[in-house]
């Protein structure tokens, strides 16, 4: 089903971080004035704020990101339940059945990637393979070149509130990544969302 114009800059601005109305307009492929129509709405409702940046001579240049509100929109999935399963495992079984539960999702994660990604042979295909996996898993994946290095960009977690519980989630991510990306590559997180980062950013360099 297609988006409406306002789901589809919510997705936008989830994506970047921020935007002004123009690139928005640009982007959607929306007249200038239909984004700031649809920007004020959501302005309205609260699921975007604008703050104005001087950028020089002129202006001030006005960028339009997520509230919250906004930001619920994405949710995290089973976020209650999971935390509370976990919290369980800890008081009841102790720190180390909870190791053991990390570590067995590890390798049955791992184990699902590589037989999706088997075909795969460069850095380029495998990077495009696991994107589409993790964006089918609610990450919002995508991958980019910064000159001679990669960025693995993911712009939602759907298991944060169980990462912030325990971060051996994102320490098994880490693994994970690493090992299907192959030892020619390191592999390392210079943006967390659980550290209260827009994104998770991998930087992968030979």
């Amino acid at each position: 089903m297609k988006r409406d114009a306002s789901d589809r800059i919510l997705m936008f601005l989830k994506m970047r971080g921020k935007a002004t109305a123009l690139l928005i307009s640009e982007e959607l492929d929306i007249t200038k004035e239909g984004a700031r129509k649809h920007l004020l709405n959501l302005a309205t409702e609260g699921y975007i704020q604008s703050s104005q940046v001087s950028e020089g001579v002129g202006r001030p240049t006005t960028y339009y990101r997520l509230t919250e509100k906004g930001l619920s929109k994405f949710p995290d999935t089973h976020a209650d339940i999971t935390v509370q399963l976990l919290k369980s495992v800890k008081n009841l079984l102790g720190e180390n059945a909870l190791e053991l539960l990390i570590n067995d999702r590890e390798k049955a994660v791992y184990e699902k990637y590589v037989k999706e990604m088997n075909k795969a042979k460069t850095i380029e295909k495998k990077l495009e393979a696991l994107c589409e996996i993790r964006t089918n898993e609610g990450y919002m994946a995508e991958w980019k070149k910064d000159k001679k290095d990669f960025l693995l960009i993911e712009n939602h977690c759907p298991i944060c509130a169980a990462a912030t519980e325990c971060q051996g989630f994102c320490r098994s991510e880490l693994t994970n990544f690493q090992m299907l990306i192959g030892s020619k590559y390191k592999i390392e997180r210079i943006n967390h969302i659980v550290s209260g980062g827009q994104r998770c950013v991998y930087r992968i360099s030979e």
